[in-house]
């Protein structure tokens, strides 16, 4: 004879169970009752669910909860709009001592009431103690993502760069210099040619980078002698390319006309209309070519209403810097070349050595923002506030180039992360942004209604024209660039502050994107998807989700597994899914 024996259900099995016992018993004895009892009942049954959804509202302060009164007397709810609350607040899920640690797909948001145009949304977030942004987004500071170019597009665009540090302290300084330099409509970083390039070596060279017209110089660099300017129109009728060099057939020095250094936007602009050119070089009084001026581009960079300026009105960047002793060599640089904020680039955030380098930052320099990380817990949070940070970089393993919980085994689900150190650092006034598992505006969106004030985005602007790197042709004939991981092999080799290790272990991976167009149009993509989804939640503001996250008022719900895969799956019954993200 054999027995078998039930197995007994875990904890959550047994009481999803239970639950789902006495909730068919409910429904059998409901359905057994006549109509005309139910009506009966039926103010019965609505006083309980209000008192049940008042129950549910009722907590302590250390829960992050609300208690009804309070509810009420802030947003003006009655008991039976209380009972009309859908699903849960962020704090019953995430405060619950049973439950997992959360990731971004884990959740959705409930929708509000939409009583707002979508031109009524305002991005504008505190990123840092004193510094505030027109968008809540920051470029990673990667050596494949963020250099001048990358970060002086998401300052136009109303965001923040961080220059990455796997450079020397004189490359990290002229990067950040270039970006301060920069004036909206002037090409601070023309590619040159030089004057013995051949024709066909100029238009493959159009077809890389997409430009038709290339100033040439002595050495072909900037910053070296001007000697003419080839265009399109110069090459069209070149009949062999091939032994024609560019010195033969570009506009002559002489027969140009250039502008000084120092012009003003304006200026420029009555120049080229008088001349009626397409680019004016700006030279010093050398000769030495310093940037160039498109008619194309004044007309696109003419007004940049979000751009992210300083009180003196210079682009604001960041730049990320190490924990040793001698990066107190960079920061000084990186001060005295006009860099606003610092960002302690460290993988595990709560190190004795950060918490030594942000005090003396602090002390040094007490006008530069500190944001310092990356943390999970609040522990590691409460340390670094009280050593004078200024923003919190939040996550651990959870980048998409990362395989830090895999070799580490140290982390934490990203979306709890921020959350509990948000939570925390709010009680402090320090702002908290999101590092990590930043897939689209929809992750964007998750982050700010866990408490982050902004997000720092790798991956996704990574294959954009502003990253460093050329772009290069698959077998399939797809247009690709490279991404890697600051942990990873490749990256360590060629980092400073790994020199020294003798057995480099790899956090993080290789890998390439595809090609995602311009940078400036990619932002405005993502900032028009935040806008519509804080106008389906009901809200105006970052400000007003993070109120009615405190509150309870902001409703979220688990989803389940089938759920996800369903996103993951993409449209169903689709002979061939064609994705076009913006126009």
């Amino acid at each position: 004879h054999v027995a078998v024996v039930p197995l007994p259900l875990a904890r959550w099995g047994r009481s999803t169970a239970m639950a789902g016992a006495k909730m068919n018993g409910e429904r059998h004895a409901d359905r057994s009752r006549s109509p005309p009892a139910q009506a009966q009942n039926g103010s019965k049954h609505k006083g309980q669910i209000a008192s049940i959804a008042l129950q549910a509202l009722n907590g302590t302060k250390h829960n992050g909860q609300i208690t009804s009164v309070a509810m009420q007397e802030k947003h003006g709810l009655t008991a039976d709009e209380l009972a009309l609350l859908d699903g849960h607040s962020v704090q019953e899920v995430f405060e619950d001592p049973r439950a997992s640690g959360h990731t971004y797909d884990d959740f959705v948001c409930l929708p509000g009431h939409i009583g707002v145009g979508i031109h009524d949304i305002s991005l504008e977030t505190q990123v840092t103690r004193s510094i505030k942004l027109k968008r809540p987004i920051l470029s990673s500071p990667m050596d494949t993502v963020t250099e001048s170019r990358m970060a002086i597009a998401m300052a136009l665009q109303g965001g923040l760069g961080v220059i990455h540090r796997n450079l020397s302290i004189e490359a990290q300084c002229q990067e950040v210099m270039r970006v301060k330099k920069y004036k909206s409509g002037f090409i601070t970083d023309p590619i040159c040619v030089k004057p013995t390039m051949l024709v066909s070596e100029l238009n493959e060279l159009r077809r890389q980078c997409g430009f038709s017209g290339f100033p040439v110089t002595m050495d072909g660099k900037l910053c070296s002698e001007l000697l003419g300017l080839v265009t399109k129109r110069d090459t069209d009728l070149v009949e062999n390319p091939d032994s024609v060099r560019i010195n033969k057939v570009m506009t002559d020095r002489k027969d140009l006309v250039v502008a000084q250094d120092g012009i003003d936007l304006p200026a420029a602009y009555g120049i080229l209309q008088k001349i009626k050119k397409g680019k004016l070089p700006v030279v010093m009084e050398s000769g030495r070519l310093i940037a160039l001026t498109s008619l194309a581009d004044l007309h696109k960079h003419m007004d940049f209403p979000h751009a992210s300026k300083d009180d003196k009105g210079g682009l604001l960047v960041a730049a990320a810097v190490g924990m040793d002793d001698q990066e107190k060599d960079r920061v000084r640089a990186l001060a005295c070349a006009g860099v606003n904020v610092l960002v302690i680039d460290s993988r595990q955030g709560d190190n004795v050595m950060q918490h030594h380098m942000v005090r003396w930052i602090k002390q040094e320099f007490p006008r530069l923002q500190v944001i310092a990380g990356n943390v999970v817990t609040t522990n590691q949070a409460a340390r670094l506030i009280d050593s004078g940070a200024d923003a919190l970089r939040v996550g651990m393993g959870a980048a998409s180039i990362s395989t830090r919980q895999q070799v580490g085994a140290c982390g934490r689900g990203q979306a709890s992360a921020v959350y509990h150190v948000a939570r925390f650092a709010k009680e402090h006034g320090v702002p908290v942004i999101a590092d990590g598992g930043i897939r689209g505006s929809g992750a964007i969106v998750k982050a700010l209604c866990l408490g982050a004030a902004a997000v720092m985005c790798g991956r996704m602007f990574a294959g954009t024209d502003a990253t460093p790197g050329e772009y290069f042709y698959s077998q399939s004939g797809e247009r690709l660039k490279r991404y890697r991981g600051m942990n990873s092999l490749d990256a360590m080799q060629s980092d400073s502050y790994s020199a020294g290790i003798t057995v480099k272990v790899a956090q993080g991976v290789n890998g390439t994107v595809e090609e995602k167009g311009s940078i400036h149009k990619y932002i405005q993509f993502q900032a028009k998807g935040l806008e519509m989804h804080l106008q389906d939640l009901g809200v105006k503001s970052v400000a007003e989700l993070h109120q009615n996250l405190s509150s309870g008022r902001l409703r979220i719900e688990l989803r389940s597994i089938a759920a996800q895969m369903n996103d993951a799956t993409g449209p169903a019954g689709i002979h061939r899914v064609e994705r076009k993200p913006f126009m």
